[in-house]
């Protein structure tokens, strides 16, 4: 993995203790020493800091995001709800303020990269290798997602919220199911993760087909549905 931080106390902080859990973790202190050595190191998760010179962490997301699906927790002192759901919308797969404590990083470190690595529905997954919705198809088998002949190009964890509604389509599955099986049992009332989630999901799918087709039904105050019905 790799830590991006313009300070250099958190940048030896965070990389020393994730070393002591054994952790492999490299360090950048800018966006651009990130991605000068990103093809380098290939990291299988970045914590990166919002504020730092250069560009900030919101527009390093956004760059990144451009080729990589690599995973991405946001660090800040900024305690602001709108940096949360800014970071989330950008492409960040989690969010943690500063300061916080080594038993809370390790916890949000382990449950990305255990979302990332492993698959929650492998049996229903062996039964049902492709579900298909409109000119929408899932192949839960190599986990990428296609529309048409072209392929949606979803996070991690966008991919995870799809693979469990296109386990259960035409079914409602309720907030807390999705945000206990995709973000873990500790985040089943943040529904903020949810919604903007789903809704980057939404504009991709719009931005790819180039119409408006709502595969994807929101049930307010229940949960979402994969429909069949596009």
């Amino acid at each position: 993995m790799c830590v991006v931080d313009d300070e250099p106390k958190i940048l030896r902080f965070v990389s020393a203790n994730l070393r002591s859990i054994g952790y492999e973790v490299a360090t950048a202190a800018s966006g651009e020493e990130l991605f000068d050595k990103f093809d380098l190191i290939s990291p299988d998760l970045i914590l990166l800091d919002i504020m730092m010179p250069g560009q900030d962490g919101f527009e390093v997301m956004e760059n990144l995001r451009k080729f990589s699906n690599v995973p991405v927790i946001m660090l800040t002192a900024r305690s602001n709800p709108k940096d949360k759901v800014q970071g989330l919308n950008v492409g960040a797969d989690d969010y943690l303020t500063k300061p916080f404590s080594l038993d809370e990083l390790f916890a949000r470190v382990n449950a990305v990269l255990r979302r990332s690595q492993s698959n929650p529905v492998n049996s229903a997954i062996a039964n049902s290798p492709v579900v298909r919705t409109g000119k929408l198809a899932m192949d839960l088998g190599s986990k990428r997602c296609w529309l048409g002949e072209e392929e949606l190009k979803l996070t991690q964890t966008e991919y995870a919220v799809m693979e469990i509604l296109a386990l259960n389509l035409d079914k409602i599955v309720p907030h807390k199911t999705l945000l206990s099986k995709v973000w873990g049992p500790q985040y089943q009332d943040d529904v903020e993760y949810l919604r903007v989630g789903i809704a980057r999901i939404r504009r991709k799918i719009k931005d790819l087909a180039g119409e408006e087709k709502e595969y994807i039904v929101t049930y307010p105050g229940l949960g979402y549905m994969l429909s069949s019905q596009s």
